[in-house]
């Protein structure tokens, strides 16, 4: 994924140094020894953004395995530069999922014995538990073809709306995309530099749409310091441009830990039913909503509303009674259980490729 105009201003700092270099040796006197052969190290940063994608991403898991030399079971949070961090513990499956009573209504207050989860259909031990807002790291990825054109003023303002609706310790980044995508900005939390990336609007091309989520899901495994991770898409079309398949994009997305997915489709004409099955797909498979409106002016309650259902969610984590080395899908189903509700739903993901990320290093 290529970060645009950012190659200069990653070469300057390497350059200025090389150049000070040769001054210094040119200006040695003439009994001085020899400078070293070795030119000194770069003082340029590195850059956390990925480039252009020539083969397909890693399929790795976006969650990072940390270990915090706590005894197993134990899931401790703690403060990374003012960020808060969930530390999820070695072979540990982490969900996060939203429940609803029988009309529908959000229920936020239950506690951890009222959940049971379920893998290939066998209970399993639940080893941490959280109902806390938690900061997320998430991918904004807008569809930038010709077809976007006018759309795209009306979903850029929805997206800030969005930011500014999520907690305040959330790291955002931009990826535009047409038949190629782009990492317009990186993580962030400043409106400012969100509104300039979503902004870059070109509105030409094909629709690579595959391409970008698993790009942007890579990038959030890569970058991302937050455990929690979301990638919210908005498009107005069909894919006709990804090297991926949908079925490739998610399995990708279905990493071990992977990111829960929102979809906005502003679809219409032919290819509505195809496109509408990708997005539903892609959400429902990872435990997001896909969203249909029925025209432009509702997208920004609908990017209000997923704001309001991440920061609403449970974080779940359980150990898995089989073996995380001995891979294939894993299907999960997550209950819910209090007194006072007659029956409450759960939506988290729907499974997961157990073993993916540690195959993948």
């Amino acid at each position: 994924m290529l970060l645009r105009n950012n190659r200069f201003s990653l070469l300057l700092p390497l350059l200025l140094v090389i150049l000070a270099w040769v001054g210094v040796a040119q200006n040695a006197p003439d009994n001085a020894p020899p400078p070293s052969s070795t030119p000194p190290p770069s003082s340029a940063p590195p850059s956390s953004a990925p480039t252009q994608q020539t083969s397909p991403p890693s399929t790795a898991s976006p969650a990072a395995q940390g270990q915090s030399g706590q005894p197993s079971g134990q899931a401790p949070q703690g403060e990374n530069n003012g960020v808060f961090v969930f530390r999820k513990q070695v072979e540990e499956v982490v969900l996060h999922a939203t429940v609803y009573d029988s009309h529908q209504k959000m229920v936020t207050n239950l506690d951890r014995a009222a959940f049971t989860v379920f893998e290939d259909g066998q209970p399993q031990p639940i080893t941490s538990f959280r109902r806390e807002d938690i900061p997320v790291a998430v991918g904004i990825v807008i569809d930038n073809s010709g077809s976007m054109r006018d759309k795209r003023p009306a979903v850029n303002q929805a997206a800030l709306n969005f930011v500014r609706s999520s907690n305040p310790q959330d790291e955002v980044f931009i990826v535009n995309f047409n038949d190629e995508y782009y990492l317009d900005q990186d993580f962030t939390s400043n409106i400012t530099q969100l509104r300039e990336a979503l902004e870059k609007i070109e509105s030409r091309g094909g629709t690579a749409l595959y391409d970008a989520v698993v790009a942007s899901a890579d990038h959030l495994k890569k970058a991302a310091r937050l455990e929690k991770r979301v990638i919210l898409v908005v498009t107005d079309g069909e894919d006709n441009a990804s090297r991926e398949s949908l079925e490739q994009a998610v399995h990708r997305l279905q990493a071990e830990n992977g990111p829960t997915v929102y979809t906005v489709g502003l679809l219409g004409g032919e290819k509505q039913r195809r496109a509408k099955r990708a997005l539903t797909e892609m959400a429902v498979s990872t435990g997001g909503i896909p969203y249909f409106p029925k025209d432009l002016s509702e997208v920004d309650a609908i990017t209000q509303e997923v704001a309001h259902d991440i920061r609403n969610q449970y974080t779940i984590g359980y150990r898995p009674s089989r073996p995380q080395t001995q891979g294939g899908y894993r299907s999960i189903k997550v209950e819910a259980k209090a007194k006072g509700y007659n029956k409450l739903q759960v939506r988290t993901r729907t499974g997961y490729y157990a073993g993916q990320e540690r195959a993948s290093r």
